[in-house]
């Protein structure tokens, strides 16, 4: 039933975030199938539930996240084998490749809903998330990283570890500023320069840190959206001598990037190289595919990376079924892990955990009902309850840090009561 998608490979980039656009569709509701509720089942048979996928496998600049197709694969795969959800088996069309494109985007949401009828789009992973407004008016349960606004507010999006870009009233996750603060030996009396792309999202996303870390503490010295979002910058001088002496003329404690791997590569390198012995730390290199080039495992030594899930050196029994999973969905081969593989085997868990909760007679209607009342505990992104997830993050995380070519765990999974966003 589970359906084949295309080639599976080992190695992946990075993340980050940006937000869109709208439209309208034809797919509506169909009739149940006997024995389902009345209202929107489309997708649903008797045995089975359709779901697809978006996710930027390619792009332009070579970023792809293709390994969330196999994360989702890959949790799909065990619950069908477990017996699906209430006795119908996933039918995973995989994923439509958006090419990090908005048009396409848009573009992959209507082919699945009005081509392929999905009940479902999970996981949904990319930088651009224009067929957010498409999937909410079609009231198409969907899930992904809540890197991106969309996860924030709409009734049938969901981020699977809650909403990370609140708007004001949200909540704003504290593990990164709590966590470079652990590894500093506290917060007061240090300093942190913030930096990210000149974008929408990058914009957001110094507005969103900057609180973060000065309510942990710190003193913001710096915090710019400056770096170009089309083309890495070649030169990265000028702001590494504005970082340099942002803190009244002396370096920060801390250099945090809310960039993509090669940006990071490029600003980390120049920052070594003008002798900075300060924190280092993203939230996008944690990748073990980028360690097999001395250039970029050189580049990356000694980052600090912000996870919101548990790490995979972390011994939870429910890490070692992801990786038992992910192995069944590679054809029994042992690949590198990486983070686009947890985003789509945790979309795909928590649709299921909410689709199960629903009953026999699945239906958007009952499937949205459960998820009003929905709540577990002691997941791989901790505990997690709905709608509070599609206002607030679920507030975990951890921090690994490159070192000699491996990852070490700097700060242990741990939740966070988080802040108001303002």
């Amino acid at each position: 039933m589970l359906r084949p998608i295309r080639t599976l490979a080992a190695a992946a980039a990075a993340l980050a975030l940006v937000s869109a656009c709208n439209s309208a569709s034809t797919a509506g509701s169909s009739p149940g199938t006997p024995g389902q509720a009345s209202g929107n089942s489309r997708g649903v048979s008797a045995d089975s539930v359709k779901v697809g996928g978006i996710v930027s496998m390619t792009s332009a600049g070579g970023y792809s996240k293709k390994d969330t197709d196999l994360g989702a694969k890959a949790r799909y795969l065990r619950a069908n084998a477990e017996g699906g959800i209430n006795g119908r088996k996933i039918d995973y069309l995989g994923a439509e490749d958006d090419g990090q494109d908005p048009a396409k985007n848009l573009a992959a949401a209507r082919k699945l809903v009005q081509q392929d009828k999905v009940f479902a789009v999970a996981p949904m992973s990319s930088v651009t998330f224009s067929g957010a407004d498409f999937l909410e008016q079609e009231k198409v349960p969907t899930f992904g990283w809540g890197t991106l606004p969309a996860f924030c507010g709409p009734r049938h999006i969901y981020g699977f570890n809650g909403c990370l870009v609140p708007a004001p009233g949200g909540t704003i996750n504290q593990t990164w500023p709590e966590g470079i603060g652990r590894i500093l030996g506290g917060a007061q009396g240090r300093s942190v320069a913030i930096i990210a792309n000149d974008s929408d999202a990058g914009t957001f996303g110094i507005r969103t840190f900057q609180q973060g870390f000065a309510a942990a503490g710190f003193k913001v010295s710096y915090a710019k959206a400056s770096v170009p979002a089309t083309a890495v910058p070649s030169d990265w001088s000028a702001y590494v001598k504005e970082i340099l002496t942002a803190n009244d003329g002396k370096a920060p404690d801390a250099v945090v990037s809310v960039m993509q791997t090669p940006n990071n590569i490029g600003l980390f390198t120049a920052l070594k190289r003008s002798g900075y012995q300060g924190l280092l730390s993203d939230p996008t290199d944690y990748d073990p595919g980028l360690l097999a080039k001395d250039a970029t495992k050189q580049a990356l030594d000694g980052v600090h990376v912000l996870l919101q899930f548990q790490p995979f050196e972390s011994t939870d029994p429910r890490m070692a079924q992801f990786k038992a999973d992910i192995k069944a969905a590679a054809g029994g081969q042992d690949i590198p892990l990486n983070m686009h593989m947890l985003t789509g085997y945790m979309s795909a868990d928590l649709f299921l955990a909410i689709a199960q909760k629903a009953g026999k007679d699945l239906t958007v209607e009952s499937f949205q009902a459960a998820a009003q009342g929905f709540s577990d505990t002691g997941t791989l992104v901790g505990d997690r309850a709905e709608p509070k997830g599609q206002k607030d993050s679920f507030g975990c995380g951890a921090l690994v840090q490159l070192k000699n070519g491996a990852y070490e765990v700097s700060v242990p999974f741990t939740c966070y009561e988080p802040i108001p966003f303002k």
